[in-house]
């Protein structure tokens, strides 16, 4: 007599309980659970750095990815330093570093104040108020607050330096070189003032102004160049000058060498002739170039 044997069904394959089906779209708290962790995450990069604000603030050590060691109070530097891997928190850091396009500073104040913001709405979210409704409350608050802001303000003449200069050096007193604004108060407005357009320009563009450490001296040897610093030394080794005077100077975008294919390819050559053909043409296009260089007029 054949021996028959019951399997039972494993519990992975055993079929769904009634009621369960769907059961994490239906669940109520698990929307609240993702609000709670982003608000989470974002005070967290906001308490970071609440210690570096203010005049008591405290400069952060920072260890880069390249083993680096950065020391600084700008939220935005420290910000960018910083690994943060969380989409919430995230785009605390992307906020510092608009707030640092835009105006230049208040890029710690902008995060603690965000990050006080969502501890605000985390309360009313625990109150049962509805996220939409705080998000509106916000943005009604939001117009308040510039209608207060432009009652306050002082509006500011580029034409006005000597203003310009107190706003400089109050910007500097956080910093580390504050004891030298005296110095580099002038020099930053000035650079500012050359690139600046009053009539058309509503911001700067501080690529337009460029800054170029060199190792040695101290902060004292700093100085603003009107024009442009060329940071190679000059080759002297083949007779070129160390001096020129009233300097006509080409840019040239592109390498002096003979042109080259942008595919990778061989020229096979079994006559000494054509050798010598192909050097004669290589010379005579370097020579036009330098022929070109010359009728331009530069020195």
């Amino acid at each position: 007599m054949a021996n028959t044997a019951t399997i039972a069904p494993s519990s992975r394959n055993a079929a769904p309980k009634p009621g369960k089906k769907n059961d994490t779209f239906n669940s109520k708290d698990k929307p609240t659970q993702v609000r709670l962790s982003n608000i989470t995450a974002a005070k967290a990069v906001a308490d970071a750095i609440r210690t570096s604000l203010g005049p008591r603030g405290m400069d952060k050590m920072i260890e880069t990815g390249k083993k680096e060691v950065v020391i600084s109070n700008d939220g935005a530097t420290i910000l960018k330093y910083m690994s943060v891997l969380h989409p919430a928190a995230r785009m605390l850091v992307d906020l510092s570093a608009a707030q640092d396009v835009e105006a230049g500073d208040g890029t710690t104040s902008v995060v603690v104040l965000a990050g006080s913001l969502l501890s605000a709405a985390e309360k009313l979210l625990q109150k049962g108020v509805h996220p939409t409704q705080i998000a509106e409350g916000f943005q009604f608050a939001a117009i308040e607050a510039v209608k207060i802001l432009e009652d306050i303000s002082i509006p500011v003449s580029l034409d006005d330096r000597a203003f310009l200069l107190k706003s400089a050096t109050t910007s500097l007193s956080s910093k580390v070189v504050s004891q030298y604004s005296s110095i580099l108060a002038p020099i930053v407005v000035d650079s500012v003032l050359r690139v600046v357009d009053p009539a058309a320009d509503s911001n700067v563009d501080l690529n337009d102004v460029r800054i170029v450490k060199k190792i040695g001296g101290t902060i004292d040897d700093t100085e603003l160049v009107p024009g442009v610093v060329l940071h190679q030394n000059a080759i002297t080794s083949a007779g070129g000058p160390s001096r020129v005077e009233k300097a006509k100077i080409g840019l040239i975008q592109f390498q002096l060498s003979p042109p080259k294919p942008d595919m990778d390819n061989q020229v096979v050559v079994n006559d000494y002739r054509q050798m010598d053909r192909i050097l004669k043409e290589e010379r005579n296009y370097l020579l036009n170039l330098v022929k070109k260089i010359k009728k331009a007029g530069c020195n």
